[in-house]
C-alpha cells in the first residue's frame, strides 16, 4: 500500500510538472513526447514512462489538482482503479464518491467498473429513509443499499410477461452479477431454502 501509495503521488506529480510546462511552453512544443525520451535515457530500465502514460499522469494532475485528495484516497487505490475513474467518469463529485466507495467496499478494478456501467451513483439509496441517523454506520449503509432504487436486472433479459419462477432462474443462473449488484454484506445460502430465527 505505502508503494501504491507513493507510485500514485509520484504519477500525480509528473503530471503537475507536465501541466506547467505546457502552460509555460504551449501546446505545440510536444512536452509530453520530449518527456517520455527523457525519463527513457534516465531510467531505461523503468516502465510506465510512455507518451501514453504520462498523457494519464496529466489527466490525474488535471482531474485533482488537490494534492490532499491525492494523499488521501487516490492513495489508496491503485493507478488502475485511478485510471478507470479517470477514463469513465467525468463530475468531480461523482469520482470522489466511487473512489471512497472502492476504498470503503474493497472493489477490485473490474467490480469498479461493473458498478461505474451500471449507473450505481444515479441509483444508490434515493429512496428517503432515516437510516443514517436512526443506525449505526456499516448496519445504515446495508439498510440504504437495500433500497437503492431501482436495481438494475438487465443482465437477466426478462420480458415484461416473465413470472416470479423465471426470476428466480434468472437469478440463479447469473448468481454472480446478482450478488455484485446487492452490494456487500448478501451471501447465497441455497435456492428455497426456509431460514429460521
Amino acid at each position: 500500500m505505502a508503494v501504491n501509495r507513493e507510485l500514485v503521488l509520484l504519477y500525480w506529480q509528473i503530471g503537475r510538472e507536465i501541466l506547467a510546462r505546457q502552460r509555460e511552453q504551449g501546446w505545440g512544443t510536444k512536452v509530453i513526447d520530449q518527456l517520455a525520451r527523457d525519463l527513457h535515457q534516465a531510467f531505461p530500465d523503468m516502465q510506465g514512462f510512455s507518451p501514453r502514460n504520462l498523457k494519464y499522469m496529466r489527466a490525474l494532475a488535471e482531474a485533482w489538482p488537490d494534492e490532499a485528495i491525492v494523499q488521501g484516497p487516490l492513495a489508496q487505490l491503485t493507478w488502475y482503479h485511478n485510471l478507470t475513474i479517470l477514463e469513465k467518469l467525468k463530475s468531480p463529485e461523482e469520482r470522489l464518491w466511487y473512489v471512497r466507495q472502492a476504498i470503503e467496499q474493497g472493489w477490485s478494478r473490474n467490480v469498479l467498473v461493473i458498478r461505474i456501467e451500471s449507473g450505481l451513483y444515479r441509483r444508490q439509496g434515493k429512496a428517503l429513509t432515516n437510516f443514517r441517523t436512526t443506525l449505526p454506520a456499516p448496519q445504515s449503509d446495508l439498510a440504504q443499499q437495500i433500497v437503492k432504487d431501482p436495481y438494475n436486472f438487465d443482465f437477466l433479459t426478462l420480458t415484461k410477461e416473465a413470472q416470479e419462477r423465471d426470476l428466480e432462474r434468472g437469478l440463479l443462473e447469473h448468481l454472480r452479477q446478482f450478488l455484485i449488484e446487492l452490494g456487500v454484506g448478501f451471501a447465497l445460502v441455497g435456492s428455497q431454502v426456509p431460514l429460521e430465527g
